[in-house]
């Protein structure tokens, strides 16, 4: 069943900014972790960061300091604020519900978005 749509996905220059949209149809949306998760061609899908019903947020080491995570739960959206973008996170990017942690790294479990496409040039 569909309950995540993405969107804002698109082709930026390296050094740009890009903001990521995730709307959620999900009862109990504020008290669930909501997290993005991105998957390049080729490559396995990688945990990009993360929010909990408390705000707590936590990132990849490889996007630290530029991405920022957030959500508004009177909307029902989860947010990703991207910037100084690189070519290297071009990717399909994925917004999850209910991510968990296991042995200290992120996870998605059942509930998807149909995905984004980023695509950052040179």
């Amino acid at each position: 069943q569909v309950q995540l749509v993405e969107s804002g996905g698109g082709l930026v220059q390296a050094g740009d900014s890009l903001t990521l949209s995730c709307a959620a149809s999900l009862r109990t949306f504020s008290s669930r972790a909501m997290g993005w998760f991105r998957q390049a061609p080729g490559k396995e899908r990688q945990f990009v960061a993360v929010i909990t019903g408390s705000t707590s947020t936590d990132y990849a080491v490889s996007v630290k300091g530029r991405f920022t995570i957030s959500r508004d739960n009177a909307k029902n959206t989860v947010y990703l604020q991207m910037s100084s973008l690189k070519p290297e996170d071009t990717a399909v990017y994925y917004c999850a519900a209910d991510v968990r942690a296991y042995g200290s790294r992120w996870y998605g479990h059942d509930i998807w978005g149909q995905g984004t496409q980023v695509t950052v040039s040179s």
